[in-house]
């Protein structure tokens, strides 16, 4: 069994460098209106499919006792929509000073304000082994709450404010979370015996999903006109997006496994993925909104361009390292309990 996930994690690597390298070469493929139809493949059934897999491999009990981790959930959501954004205005503070664009210092100030994603911190707390549970609540919840607190984090901090369609973002958040999840419990009620004497490879499922988003996600990168920036401003925005992610990454892991944070190594998975993660799918509609009409909106959605990518292909390479981490820790808790 082990050999089989050491191979898996390997050719999931692979396939991650593939998808990547067919992204480059021919990225015509994967964007919104190509033949793959991302806009419809990929924001409605890869993210369904995601969220119909969860919730027919999830527990009913574990998503059930996921909800009432009230601690869990307001430590993810001030960190991601609090913490996170202001940190972001105090750094570009200093970075205001250097030569860098500042407008691609305001996107960066809009990659704070975003809210987290509705699959890729989820698959990837599944591939480690985290609480799934929490992922699932947390993403789906910051992304409804990240649709009334993001346009107002972005009038806060760079004075834009525009009228967003609220019932609209609502109703497709509903139509690929909310109702897959619901739709895969009832499913798992009457296919439950059945789930656990087969167990399905919900795991490979998933990591084929992910790597169909990473593709047309380089797609949208590699084919943007706009990104035609200079070598040296890019190669230091993307110095600056994975020293940020790293960054915060290490701090949720060093709050969240203090002796008294009461969070236990599965939940320390989830919070570092869907604390530091954030949306182009909704942040990318979002800026086309709140920022309609002016002049600089593709330099300032560079930054989250890079930055979701980024995220996906770094979660994707920390996540044996992770995985070997919580793994050791739940053994070394298991061994100091007493027995009775």
């Amino acid at each position: 069994m082990r050999l089989l996930e050491r191979m898996r994690k390997e050719w999931f690597m692979i396939g991650i460098v593939l998808v990547i390298a067919a992204a480059k070469l021919e990225p015509s493929v994967g964007v919104n209106g190509g033949p793959l139809k991302p806009e419809i493949t990929v924001s409605y059934i890869a993210v369904a499919t995601i969220f119909f897999n969860s919730g027919l491999s999830l527990k009913t009990e574990e998503l059930t006792s996921a909800l009432v981790h009230i601690k869990l959930h307001l430590f993810i959501q001030i960190f991601t929509l609090a913490f996170f954004p202001a940190t972001i205005w105090l750094f570009l503070q200093l970075l205001s000073i250097t030569p860098i664009n500042e407008w691609l210092l305001k996107g960066l100030q809009t990659v704070g304000c975003m809210p987290p994603p509705v699959s890729s911190a989820v698959i990837l707390t599944k591939a480690v082994g985290g609480n799934e549970a929490a992922a699932i609540f947390n993403s789906a919840f910051g992304s409804f709450l990240g649709i009334v607190i993001t346009p107002l984090l972005l009038l806060l901090f760079l004075g834009s404010s525009s009228s967003v369609p609220f019932t609209s973002i609502f109703s497709q958040l509903f139509m690929t979370v909310v109702a897959p999840l619901i739709v895969g419990q009832i499913v798992r009620r009457y296919i439950k015996d059945w789930l656990e004497r087969k167990k399905p490879p919900f795991g490979a499922i998933s990591s084929s999903v992910l790597l169909m988003i990473i593709y047309t996600t380089f797609c949208d990168t590699f084919s943007n006109p706009n990104i035609d920036l200079d070598k040296f401003s890019l190669v230091l925005i993307l110095f600056i997006i994975f020293s940020i992610q790293l960054s915060f990454m290490l701090l949720t892991f060093i709050f969240s496994t203090r002796n008294n944070s009461g969070f236990t190594p599965a939940d320390t998975v989830a919070i570092i993925f869907c604390s530091t993660h954030k949306s182009l799918t909704l942040g990318i509609p979002m800026l086309k909104i709140v920022f309609a009409g002016h002049e600089h909106l593709s330099l300032i959605s560079v930054p989250l361009l890079i930055y979701h990518p980024a995220q996906i292909l770094l979660g994707s390479v920390l996540v044996p390292t992770i995985k070997s981490w919580m793994v050791s820790r739940q053994k070394g808790v298991k061994l100091t309990r007493p027995t009775v």
